[in-house]
């Protein structure tokens, strides 16, 4: 039996075209490799961010106008174009996957990509469909892919998740949701908003349970005006019956057309074998990394959803910024911050969070005080005739500092923003409501009032 060939030698390889894609000019002279397994381009550009807010656009339009009377205007929906929309997406979004792809494959000098699935054979040595190859630099940036619950029934049903669900061929009629998280809601929001009846299984007792309580449970409320929520029980059972999808839960039967799976993400770390390369995970699959995005293994670096549990691009491109650079600067090395992590939720209506939600700072022992206006109170609100909407700040007592943020209604992940700089850089509280200009009557102030509401308190 002849030996093995010596794997091939590389000065870096990045399993992973999502955020790992994003190699510095300082690598330049630098031998890289990329393994990528799927779609160029990650989850983001492909199955999640992007192409999920491009359908949200015309979904929040399709809604408003069927509330303009509220505002004296009469407007209506009559319909989507769902064919449209979809190749509006994807005839962006795919040329750009396939141009990424190109372009390292062919365009540049010093980098070789290899498609396939990557798997540690041991210590920073990897096999990519009988392939191997090795280099003193390994990061692992391979994501994560959604959970699918066990459910009886529901793969021989079959079902979609959001790789899929955007790429239907028309709109479903009636669409069911597994799930009340971020994917669910935004999609739902989607569905409903285009035209479809969307009927949502929840386990918990209300949508987007991850978010500060008293968001959650308006959320709940106002997406429940739009959407069948059934709250604190999943499906039991998922059968097929003609054409359509029978779902069983709590002793009910609903019928769908299409089925949407949206019971969160996992890490990939199990398909890469990461164990035999030395890495260690946590129980959830996540790899273990220090400050400076190193595993447990001497020259293995991680980032991404395959390495933290925010699920969040911005995230990772930052995790990326500081991998690249430790490992080109091991005598300088930098630091990832998640000291003020934002993350927003594009539903209707949208949601944005960053720090403590007020049961997490009061179980930590902080003393804060809870700063909240309504948009209504505002007079940009007057001009939405937004009843439902607010801002909530949570500030430390002690010191004066902003701990938390939460905002749910229009606008919400742009009108976080001044928090998420406030606490980034330790200004206080009354530092950003009085010293500085708000602009009068732009719905930042929402803001601001909800600050001096905390500060009237301190």
């Amino acid at each position: 039996m002849s030996a093995r060939a010596e794997p091939s030698q590389y000065d870096l390889i990045i399993v992973g075209s999502g955020s790992g894609n994003a190699i510095p000019d300082f690598l330049a002279d630098w031998d890289i490799a990329i393994v990528e397994r799927g779609t160029f381009g990650g989850t983001c550009l492909n199955v999640g961010c992007i192409p999920s807010k491009m359908f949200v656009k015309p979904a929040d339009i399709a809604v408003e106008a069927n509330h303009s009377e509220r505002l004296g205007v009469d407007v209506r929906f009559h319909g989507a174009d769902w064919a449209a929309i979809r190749d509006r997406v994807f005839g962006r979004i795919d040329p750009i996957a396939e141009g990424g792809r190109e372009y390292r494959a062919n365009g540049s000098p010093n980098v070789t990509l290899i498609e396939g699935t990557a798997r540690f054979v041991g210590d920073r040595v990897l096999d990519v469909e009988g392939e191997r190859i090795t280099a003193p630099n390994v990061l692992v940036a391979a994501g994560s892919r959604p959970v699918i619950p066990p459910i009886p029934g529901l793969v021989e049903t079959g079902f979609h998740t959001s790789d899929s669900i955007m790429r239907l061929e028309k709109l479903p009629k009636r669409l069911g949701i597994i799930g009340g998280g971020y994917i669910a809601v935004e999609m739902g929001h989607v569905f409903s908003g285009l035209g479809s009846q969307v009927t949502l299984f929840n386990r918990s007792d209300v949508l987007l349970r991850v978010q500060d309580h008293e968001v959650a449970q308006r959320f709940t409320e106002v997406f429940g005006e739009r959407v069948d929520v059934h709250l604190e029980h999943l499906p039991t059972k998922v059968e097929r019956r003609g054409k359509a999808i029978v779902i069983h839960c709590a002793g009910d039967e609903v019928e769908v057309d299409e089925l949407l799976v949206a019971t969160g993400r996992e890490p990939n770390s199990d398909l890469l074998d990461v164990e035999e390369g030395g890495l260690d995970c946590h129980h959830h699959g996540t790899v273990v990394v220090d400050e400076h995005m190193r595993t447990s293994a001497e020259g293995v670096w991680a980032i991404g959803d395959i390495a933290n549990e925010f699920q969040l691009k911005h995230v990772a491109n930052a995790e990326a910024a500081v991998a690249f650079w430790n490992m080109a600067h091991p005598d300088d090395l930098r630091a990832i911050d998640y000291k003020a992590v934002p993350a927003a939720v594009f539903s209707n209506p949208q949601v944005a969070a960053v720090g403590m939600t007020e049961r997490e700072a009061r179980d930590a022992g902080i003393d804060v005080v809870v700063g909240r206006r309504d948009y209504a109170g505002t007079a940009y609100g007057w001009a939405l005739v937004d009843e439902t909407s607010f801002a909530k700040v949570l500030v430390d007592r002690d010191s004066g500092l902003i701990v938390g943020a939460h905002i749910i209604g229009p606008q919400a992940a742009t009108l976080i923003q001044p928090m998420i700089q406030a606490m980034q850089f330790d200004q206080p509280a009354a530092e950003v409501a009085r010293g500085q200009f708000w602009i009068h009557p732009a719905l930042t102030e929402v803001v601001e009032n909800a600050l001096i509401d905390a500060l009237d308190q301190l």
